[in-house]
């Protein structure tokens, strides 16, 4: 086991390489709207752009600012509950978990004018939440195994936990890694992810001209994220016995049972961006609105940990000593989101509809990697992703001689990658109610269901990949009190 000579930054670098790399999906993680925002406008399926006469202007249209006549505080907490079935070589495995905190706090203040009206903002929003998990077992009859992929790239895990060894030329230069596994193993673990990210905003509005609203928010951004994969192999049907050396010069080797490895990445998360806002009373029942999100400029401090061990029948184990951790920085810009909504609404009831486009090629890892890392992931982003638009429906009836609101909503937000079929489509549906005190107090309540589909591969394309059934359940409760 002494006879390859390790480089500690070889092995960071293979390790940054092939398994934990930057690539799309962070920048992805990063751009998807959530549909977290207030229990008002998640209760109407978000479809607010032309309604925005609530602190929720600052996530869908600063110019609805303008709207707001009296001071206003709003707050709200929010209760999501993720839950993903997984189906793994015909195995199925159900997993979940919860999460719950403020989501929402903020307030606006009307100044008098001599005409048209001014208002400005300032609060809080959770913008996202990372909170999700996944859990898998299944046997792999076919002859692959990320042992066998961690050895394709000379990988030094593999080789320190005796699962791979080294291979030389006649001139005894170093070739590269062989393995003797071919695949045929048990494949088991599970992912969870928790963090979030959270916008102090600052906005302004104004009436322009009569019914003409303009409106900006700043948004100063910041958050974590953090995800931690436990990944294990077992030879559950005994093919590597103990007449099988998985490296010839070691006899510790024999009778391999186990492979394990954990892998955390930790995110450090800062950053901003900016709203523009336009809002227009075409008539007494009829509102238009356009909003411009600009992109969101992030820098990621990332820490990556690995550790990792194997077990063999002859009693002894390997272990990854010591685990490999290491910090890197980097930037990513997300897209920008235009957005068009319309409302109609009357002396009880309100119905309105957004449409927001998304193009995700414009996703962007702009500093902090190396050139080559950089390009190589704008080019995987162009090539994988697309545009889309996303739907959102939302109505509102106030019964009437009460202060009671009931609303519903609807919301498609399509896949953002090329080839998805619809149903990798995210489908939301809400619903709430509203209750005014009648003395400036409203209670708000809402609860959304949203489904899906996903899949992921443990390593390679499509050689031990998860197809996973998803369903989010949302709860929210927010009061609005105006003085």
């Amino acid at each position: 086991m002494n006879s390859k000579k390790i480089f500690l930054s070889t092995v960071l670098f293979f390790i940054t390489l092939n398994l934990f790399a930057q690539n799309y999906n962070d920048a992805l993680r990063l751009s998807e709207p959530e549909i977290f925002t207030s229990a008002r406008s998640l209760s109407m399926g978000n479809a607010y752009t032309a309604v925005s006469n609530d602190f929720s202007a600052s996530l869908f249209n600063p110019a609805g600012f303008a709207l707001i006549k009296k001071a206003e505080f709003s707050g709200s907490l929010q209760h999501n509950s993720f839950n993903n079935r997984t189906n793994f070589f015909n195995n199925t495995e159900d997993d979940n978990r919860t999460s719950a905190r403020f989501n929402q706090f903020g307030f606006a203040f009307p100044f008098p004018t001599n005409r048209g009206s001014f208002v400005i903002g300032f609060g809080y929003n959770r913008i996202k939440d990372f909170n999700r998990t996944m859990t898998f077992n299944g046997y792999n009859n076919n002859n692959n195994s990320m042992i066998q992929d961690l050895a394709y790239y000379n990988d030094d895990i593999a080789y320190e936990l005796g699962l791979s060894y080294p291979v030389y030329d006649a001139s005894n230069s170093y070739l590269g890694d062989e393995t003797r596994i071919n695949g045929k193993l048990n494949q088991s673990g599970n992912i969870y992810q928790e963090g979030g990210l959270n916008s102090w905003s600052f906005s302004g509005a104004m009436e322009i001209e009569e019914n003409i609203f303009v409106g900006a928010t700043l948004n100063i951004l910041s958050g974590d994220f953090k995800r931690n994969r436990e990944y294990t192999e077992t030879d559950i049907y005994d093919n590597y016995g103990a007449d099988l050396l998985l490296d010839p010069e070691e006899p510790a080797t024999a009778d391999f049972e186990t492979f394990y490895i954990n892998d955390i990445i930790d995110w450090d998360v800062s950053g901003w961006n900016a709203t523009l806002g336009l809002l227009a009373k075409m008539d007494k029942n009829i509102n238009l609105g356009f909003t411009v999100k600009l992109p969101k400029s992030y820098t990621i401090k990332e820490t990556y940990f690995v550790d990792a061990y194997s077990d063999f029948g002859t009693g002894i184990s390997f272990v990854l000593d010591p685990p490999i951790e290491d910090r890197i920085e980097y930037d990513i810009t997300t897209p920008y989101e235009l957005t068009v909504g319309g409302s109609f609404h009357d002396e009880n009831y309100l119905v309105s509809a957004d449409i927001n486009f998304i193009d995700y090629t414009q996703m962007e890892f702009t500093d902090g990697l190396e050139v080559s890392t950089r390009v190589s992931n704008n080019r995987a982003i162009n090539d994988l992703m697309r545009a889309v638009y996303n739907l959102h429906a939302g109505a509102e009836y106030i019964i009437p001689n009460t202060s009671i609101a009931l609303r519903g909503g609807f919301m498609l937000l399509p896949s953002p990658f090329k080839d998805d079929s619809s149903e990798y489509d995210k489908k939301i549906v809400t619903a709430g109610v509203g209750i005014g005190s009648g003395k400036g107090l409203v209670f708000n309540f809402a609860y959304s269901y949203g489904w899906w589909k996903d899949f992921g591969d443990n390593y390679g394309s499509g050689e031990s990949r998860t197809y996973q059934d998803i369903t989010k359940n949302n709860l929210m409760f927010g009061v609005k009190y105006n003085f």
